[in-house]
């Protein structure tokens, strides 16, 4: 490896940390939003698939499966 020439000045080696700092807080700004289901009410990420009833913009897009409730007997 060479050695660099000169030094890293204070205000460069800040303005490349605050770079960072910035990407960090685009993926918070990024992160997802909750809404409900128009069609069942259920509280389901922005733009995808209800995971409770498989609809999407009012059509049904996916086939959900009911889950049966097992109860164990001790």
């Amino acid at each position: 490896m060479t050695i660099p020439t000169k030094k890293t000045s204070k205000s460069r080696t800040r303005r490349r940390h605050a770079a960072w700092q910035r990407v960090a807080m685009g993926k918070l700004a990024q992160q997802t939003t909750l809404t409900t289901c128009t069609n069942c009410g259920a509280v389901k990420r922005s733009h995808h698939v209800c995971d409770a009833c498989g609809y999407y913009r009012g059509k049904q897009v996916k086939t959900i499966k009911a889950v049966k409730d097992t109860v164990l007997d001790a």
